[in-house]
């Protein structure tokens, strides 16, 4: 048997990136299409700059194994959208029984999460400070600061991700917006809840 060589990575937290890693991505602005409420203020940031980076993810993925995992870093840039701040599309585990790590490298942000029922919480991720989303909870990263928010994450290389969740809600049931210089929760009005039906597809992706 072959076993997979050790080593190690360095995570630079100033260029918000994961060195040496196998993948990259991002997502501009013009990608995020129908995540904020402001949807004209949406179309007037996407006139002006679409192709800016909101965020972008480099990780390592190792040799693709049930028993391995995929890690990396998110850097998220700062800003909003009509009273919204920049954030991630969100997700649910395609395999929703698989968690995920999320450690605060730089930055101020949050994560927003929600149940298959629709129960909500919310994580202060800030430096140094571990942030874990459990099996089935879907999860959304907010940088609610002034600065870049740069994040590590890990995850079972089998988890996958399930985006279309959010958008067949309407979105989250919470939004995260501006108050003076903070922020504060307030409820998704386009939100619409699951039925019985979808919950038990959404748990019954457990036993994929």
């Amino acid at each position: 048997m072959e076993f997979v060589e050790p080593r190690s990575y360095l995570v630079d937290v100033e260029e918000g990136v994961l060195t040496d890693a196998s993948g990259r991505y991002e997502k501009k602005l013009k990608d995020l299409q129908g995540l904020y409420s402001d949807a004209v203020a949406f179309a007037s940031a996407v006139k002006a700059g679409g192709d800016k980076v909101v965020y972008e993810v480099t990780d390592q993925r190792p040799v693709a194994s049930q028993s391995d995992l995929i890690f990396g870093v998110t850097c998220m840039r700062p800003g909003k959208i009509g009273d919204e701040f920049y954030m991630t599309r969100g997700h649910i585990h395609a395999r929703s029984n698989r968690p995920e790590t999320y450690y605060g490298e730089r930055g101020e942000g949050l994560m927003l999460l929600e149940s298959p029922e629709g129960d909500v919480r919310i994580l202060e991720v800030s430096p140094r400070q571990m942030c874990y989303v459990p099996p089935m909870w879907i999860h959304r990263s907010v940088n609610v600061g002034d600065t870049e928010l740069v994040m590590s994450f890990c995850y079972p290389c089998d988890a996958g991700q399930n985006y279309e969740i959010i958008e067949r809600s309407g979105g989250m049931r919470s939004r995260i917006v501006c108050q003076g210089a903070g922020w504060k929760e307030i409820p998704n009005e386009r939100y619409v809840p699951r039925d019985r039906q979808a919950i038990a597809s959404i748990l019954a992706t457990a036993d994929v």
